[in-house]
């Protein structure tokens, strides 16, 4: 950690924080020693913000950093329409007779559901891995499978089979170097983001550490086990909070508690509009509880993944029934009961607002009528529900002004927005995508300067601010 003082520089007003004018702030040892006007010289370096709008460091709250890393190294398939869109940019990959992973492509936006057979079809023996743009399912074809140590079928690799299958992608094609990492935490500092909360599946604690003096501490990480990874942490004396290493520390027990809209497997109270189903649960309710309870009592926060309504009226029951303390990721259907019960828990909602942007239509096809349920961001705020925005990377580009900018406009700039009476206003945003920091003393000295008042933005400007100054406990990170 470092000392550093930032002179002149206008303070965003978060929740009535009271500078008016530009005012100094002083970090000493990595943390916020004073703020004021024309602090006397500390003998430290400073710098001149010039008038420019100071924030505390900006949080993403949800990443799977390691897939995010190394998605720009894979088949892009993000602007496949159609199956036969995706199976003509395949067939040009498979050329080099090596094996092909893509992601992005957007199967639950199709008119019809995919098979291995037609992508055997245009890659022949070359193992093919196509990750769906929610990490939900694989599209893979024969050799694929083979590849991954999966039974042969005909139709795609979802959910539990699916995510114990993912980890062994690396020994097909390799996985994400320290220069991808670094190149990711650099791109995410220039954004102005300081920390991040990364889920990334199978990555085990150590994995951080070794990545950590290889210089990859460019930003605070919290990695947050799974139930796979959890003995392991456990054995190491681990618990929510413990550092290991400066700036690196210990997150939540991450629990995938049902699927996601794109591949239909959210758990729902109604029925899908066009499939009938209802989604379903990745574990029993027994199941749940167990785990809740076992991450309780050894000292972890939880973090339960519930997409669904459904889903999340089991997942508060649990967290009713055991007590666990921590967060419900995605939020992203609710209903008001489930509202109020996040606010009596609480527990925090940690929301991804940019999946309202892909997820929009669909919603509106496939659960008509509960559209003032999705990403209520407004009845969660009003209830006094915590809630920590986040971008799920790489299903939205690790982009905390995106996020912001969907959860004030909720939509693109130029769209009318999607039920506009649950929106935030971007102060409120803002609040929310900064783990809960302010710029007063004995906070950390995580600060960011930017060219333009992010609160007098409209939701395209706000898509377009980037920092001017990233400091993470007083290191600089990132200028320009």
């Amino acid at each position: 950690m470092s000392d550093l003082l930032v002179r002149a520089a206008r303070v965003v007003p978060l929740d009535g924080e009271p500078y008016a004018e530009p005012v100094d702030v002083l970090v000493r040892s990595g943390a916020v020693a004073a703020v004021g006007r024309e602090l006397p010289d500390a003998g430290v370096p400073e710098i001149d913000a010039d008038g420019r709008w100071l924030v505390p460091g900006l949080w993403d709250a949800h990443v799977h950093l390691g897939q995010w890393a190394i998605a720009s190294r894979r088949l892009d398939l993000s602007a496949a329409r159609t199956p036969e869109e995706a199976l003509a940019v395949v067939a040009r990959a498979v050329d080099a007779g090596r094996p092909v992973v893509g992601m992005g492509h957007r199967a639950g936006t199709w008119s019809r559901p995919v098979t291995v057979a037609e992508l055997d079809a245009v890659s022949g023996s070359v193992p093919v891995v196509l990750v769906n743009s929610d990490c939900h399912h694989g599209w893979l074809n024969t050799a694929g499978l083979d590849a991954l140590g999966l039974a042969r079928r005909d139709e795609v690799v979802s959910e539990g089979e699916w995510f114990d299958a993912y980890p062994r992608l690396t020994a097909l094609v390799g996985g994400p170097t320290v220069d991808d990492y670094q190149r990711v935490l650099a791109r995410a500092a220039s954004r102005g983001v300081v920390g991040v909360v990364d889920f990334e599946f199978g990555a085990p604690w150590t994995d951080w550490a070794s990545r950590w003096d290889e210089g990859c501490d460019l930003l605070r990480v919290r990695w947050s086990a799974y139930a796979d990874t959890l003995d392991a942490a456990l054995a190491a004396g681990l618990r929510t909070g413990a550092e290991l290493a400066p700036g690196l520390s210990v997150g939540s027990l991450k629990i995938i508690s049902d699927g996601s809209l794109g591949t239909r497997t959210a758990w729902c109270c109604e029925p899908y509009a066009d499939t009938g189903g209802h989604g379903a649960p990745n574990q029993s309710a027994a199941e749940l509880h167990d785990l809740l309870t076992r991450g309780t009592a050894n000292g972890f926060t939880v973090a339960t993944h519930a997409i669904g309504d459904r889903a999340l009226a089991e997942a508060l029951a649990v967290y009713a029934a055991t007590g666990a303390a921590g967060s419900i990721e995605h939020a992203q259907l609710v209903t008001r009961d489930a509202v109020a019960d996040l606010a009596r828990l609480g527990l925090t909602a940690s929301v991804q607002p940019a999946h309202l942007l892909d997820d929009r239509t669909t919603s509106e096809r496939v659960w008509p009528g509960r559209g003032e349920r999705s990403f209520a961001l407004r009845w969660l705020r009003d209830a006094g529900v915590p809630i920590a925005l986040g971008s799920d990377a790489p299903v939205a580009p690790l982009d905390p002004w995106l996020a912001i900018s969907a959860a004030v406009h909720r939509g693109d700039p130029a769209d009318e927005p999607w039920h506009p009476e649950q929106a935030l206003s971007t102060g409120e945003a803002l609040s929310a995508s900064v783990d809960g920091r302010r710029t007063r003393v004995g906070e950390p000295g995580d600060l960011v300067l930017l060219d333009a008042d992010p609160l007098a933005a409209s939701p395209a400007a706000l898509r377009d601010l980037s920092a001017a100054l990233t400091v993470v406990g007083g290191r600089v990170v990132w200028g320009r």
